[in-house]
């Protein structure tokens, strides 16, 4: 079984306010988000918020510890609850593939243009919590070697918004990035 993770943690400094909810045709990001992910996993949770479309739960070990914060809590309840790995996404990606899951078959891979794009073993949980109570460089990339991880190259690169004027853009590209997320 996999667990979908909406990664939706962070503080939106360049965005300037909380780009969770900022609505493109209508729907938040993270209503679409997480609707993408309904349609490929058995469950979907919102991860570093208290309150969302989905059941929320916390970063782990803490909050404030990037998108490998929100990683590693779902990895603790993707264990905690029967589920064999993790498809996380984050708030602010948009255009991904339909058959996501399928694209990043067999765990663990990424996506090249996005690392937090990924499916990743719950057992994962254990390199990760070494890692990030290491000195170590805590990035996406690092855990990705960590763990042997294969970086997935598609054929479109999903959007990335982390500015307002990203999402402009965006919203100035009727239909691009319309379908899936």
């Amino acid at each position: 079984m996999i667990l979908g993770a909406v990664l939706a943690g962070g503080l939106s400094t360049r965005f300037g306010s909380d780009k969770a909810l900022a609505e493109l045709d209508g729907q938040t990001l993270l209503a679409r988000a997480v609707a993408q992910l309904q349609r490929q996993c058995e469950a979907v949770v919102v991860v570093g918020r208290a309150v969302g479309p989905a059941p929320c739960i916390a970063d782990h070990p803490a909050p404030g510890m990037g998108p490998l914060g929100g990683i590693a809590g779902a990895l603790a309840h993707a264990l905690d609850n029967g589920f064999d790995a993790v498809l996380s996404v984050g708030v602010d990606s948009l255009g991904l593939p339909d058959d996501l899951r399928e694209v990043l078959s067999p765990a663990p891979a990424y996506l090249a243009a996005q690392p937090v794009v990924g499916l990743w073993p719950a057992r994962c949980l254990g390199t990760l919590d070494v890692l990030l109570h290491s000195t170590a460089r805590h990035s996406m990339r690092a855990f990705a070697e960590l763990v042997g991880a294969r970086a997935i190259e598609t054929a479109t690169i999903p959007a990335n918004i982390n500015t307002l004027a990203d999402f402009a853009a965006l919203q100035s590209k009727p239909g691009e990035y319309r379908h899936g997320l």
